[in-house]
């Protein structure tokens, strides 16, 4: 594959990553199986590994999660609450192994702890002099959701430690790391229950247990038999502990739950061996695993090793293999995304894999179904690794009878009936119909999003009453929205009403290029959205522009050069603008007008504290505006880092590694403002 074709793989393996990952999250309800989300992160990884240039602020690979719902308070964690990466095989943990040793030698003499890794629901426990004050959610990893009342009903948390009047004397502050879920026999059990009652039954324990926990009602979560494990502290005033198999011990005599699972192991050999242990009686384990994690057990060597991306080096999950079934493929649907694509998905006889009845799985794309000769009425494998929606292998052609039908893409979009479109290079089709039904929802979640327009309290669910009651039909009409149309909606009362359209208002003056971004354009993020806001001074600039004229922008190809131009060039896109520009949602550029210079041309920052006068999106714009770049570690590569009040242990390794420290006016200074 060319350049340019790679390229556009990495902008739709984005997009795909960022909303998948909003549906696994935020909504809780995923539709593609982890082991498939698993294999576009790898694809996604492979491809910036080989071009480390086209790695950009907004990929998934340099977030650690997804936004967090807008049903309950923010909180900021004290700290990053990281991801880990993935291994598939002993091939994969034999080269993590080597490449962690290359960088530092003790790793060969190094001893480990596996741990189960469980599929539950990520929280953060906050206690305060040994009393329990605080959970959230993991979040997008920096901020997550204040549900202190839902996780207290959860009887395997202690409200006080030490639960023992001999156990060890607690910090003063300590924030520990666990995982809540529902486990299998209690699953059983409470369906069974809910069958007997006439009510409705849950699908899986992990969805069973985030979804108790993630609502108002904590006496929906008291009545559900959801269970916890403790495994990490994420900030402590007084930690002694040296190694990982300590932790567990030491978090375990303070009364917190841990894993009676967890082993010790003297090297690599033994890890692998337990691996094939917990495989050959993984049923046996009382609650949903989908592998395990292997984690260096010296906590110093793991900090020294330090994080690539997002994942810390000293640590890897090995995920169990996936199983197999087979079924009938009864027809084949067609889903339309955020950005127009077109995916398809299969329609099945009812099959049991893992537990769960399945009908539906995905299908990639079309040229998946054409190369792998998928045709309505075959018998297909199905696999599933631990999670709720598998996907199709392939089918089985010794078993079809000459009845099969061949799927025929179709030419128009399935929910507004507009031509669809395809890039070269690319596999996928697109709608660029910005008024279609089916990606008005996805587009508005889009657009009122932290890195677009940040409209606070516009959530999913409200964005969902606004289309179902007709009253938006593309994003521009927010801006027309009154208090009384809000008022005549469910859970809308007099505040909220006038809260919501406060917050719209406010939006109208967000910079051109989070509005860019907002638009949803395929292929432009933030990133993108910066460069042409650094070339157009508006939306009416912007939307004489041919392609031939964009390609001359850094970063800008054939595909994505044509994406922009069709879009202005559509009807309903047109009208939209006219809409925004009624609104008085017509900014100018700032950046355009920017230093030439690009002061902060090749200097990189980091962001740690609250800056007064600035939002941290704010000041990573800022100096993204003035040519620098922003990441989230310091490293011996940070050249400066911008410290507010609170900065936490950032500031203390950039003084360990002499990075300057600058204060927000001091960074206003160095930009001449």
């Amino acid at each position: 594959m060319n350049a340019e074709g790679l390229k556009q793989e990495l902008e739709q393996l984005r997009q795909e990553i960022r909303y998948h990952n909003y549906r696994y999250h935020v909504l809780d309800d995923p539709i593609i199986s982890d082991n498939e989300f698993d294999q576009m992160f790898v694809r996604l990884r492979e491809i910036e590994d080989m071009h480390p240039d086209w790695i950009a602020p907004d990929s998934p690979t340099q977030r650690i999660g997804a936004i967090p719902a807008e049903r309950f308070k923010k909180v900021h964690h004290p700290g990053p609450i990281l991801s880990l990466n993935n291994a598939f095989s002993e091939e994969d943990v034999r080269a993590w192994f080597e490449r962690i040793a290359k960088l530092d030698e003790r790793v060969r003499k190094t001893n480990f702890v596996v741990e189960p890794k469980i599929d539950g629901l990520t929280v953060v426990l906050h206690y305060r002099n040994g009393v329990f004050v605080r959970g959230a959610t993991r979040g997008d990893g920096e901020i997550g959701e204040d549900i202190t009342n839902n996780i207290r009903t959860i009887r395997s948390l202690p409200l006080r430690i030490p639960v023992k009047s001999d156990g060890p004397h607690p910090p003063k502050d300590l924030i520990i790391r666990g995982e809540a879920f529902i486990n299998i026999h209690d699953f059983e059990e409470l369906n069974k229950r809910l069958e007997e009652a006439g009510e409705q039954t849950y699908q899986n324990p992990r969805n069973t247990a985030a979804g108790s926990l993630r609502q108002l009602d904590p006496k929906l979560a008291a009545s559900r038999p959801i269970t916890l494990l403790v495994y990490a502290i994420i900030d402590s005033s007084d930690n002694g502990v040296a190694t990982q198999w300590e932790l567990l011990n030491y978090l375990r005599e303070l009364g917190f739950p841990v894993t009676d699972q967890a082993k010790y192991c003297e090297n690599l050999e033994a890890v692998l061996d337990v691996y094939n242990l917990w495989q050959e009686r993984r049923s046996q384990i009382p609650f949903e695993v989908d592998g395990l994690v292997i984690k260096i057990n010296d906590l110093q060597l793991v900090a020294d090793l330090g994080f690539v991306g997002k994942d810390p080096r000293g640590a890897i999950a090995f995920k169990f293999p996936a199983k197999i079934v087979q079924t009938k493929l009864l027809d084949i649907g067609i889903n339309v995304g955020r950005t127009g694509v077109l995916t398809p998905y299969a329609i099945m006889e009812p099959v049991e894999i893992g537990g769960v009845i399945v009908k539906k799985a995905t299908l990639h794309n079309f040229d998946f179904i054409k190369q792998k000769d998928i045709r309505i009425g075959d018998r297909v494998h199905l696999k599933r690794a631990g999670d709720v929606i598998p996907y199709i292998i392939g089918q089985i052609t010794k078993l079809r009878n000459g009845k099969e039908k061949i799927f025929i893409p179709p030419n128009k979009c399935p929910a507004c009936g507009e031509q669809v479109e395809n890039f070269k290079g690319e596999v996928a089709w697109y709608c660029i119909n910005a008024a279609c039904p089916a990606q008005i929802i996805r587009n508005m979640e889009h657009f009122v999003s932290r890195s677009a327009m940040d409209i606070e309290g516009l959530g999913f669910g409200i964005v969902k009453q606004l289309v179902g009651e007709g009253l938006i039909d593309n994003v521009a009409d927010l801006y027309s929205l009154n208090q009384q149309e809000l008022l005549k909606l469910e859970g809308f009362a007099e505040k909220k009403a006038n809260n919501l359209i406060q917050a719209i208002n406010t939006s109208k003056s967000q910079s051109l290029q989070r509005l860019i971004n907002a638009l949803g354009i395929r292929g432009v993020g933030e990133v993108a959205a910066a460069e042409l806001a650094r070339n157009y001074r508006n939306l009416d600039e912007l939307s004489k522009a041919n392609a031939e004229e964009l390609m001359n922008i850094e970063g800008f190809g054939p595909n994505i050069a044509k994406a922009v131009e069709d879009w202005f060039k559509k009807r309903q896109n047109k009208q939209m603008l006219n809409k925004f520009r009624s609104a008085g949602v017509w900014p100018v550029s700032e950046l355009r007008f920017a230093d030439k210079q690009r002061i902060f041309q090749g200097k990189v920052f980091v962001i740690t504290g609250t800056l007064s006068g600035f939002k941290r999106q704010e000041v990573k714009e800022f100096i993204q505006s003035h040519g620098g770049k922003v990441t989230e570690n310091v490293s011996k590569n940070t050249d400066y880092l911008v410290a507010g009040k609170n900065p936490g242990s950032k500031f203390d390794k950039a003084r360990a590694l002499e990075v300057e420290i600058i204060s927000g006016n001091k960074l206003r200074e160095m930009a001449g403002n």
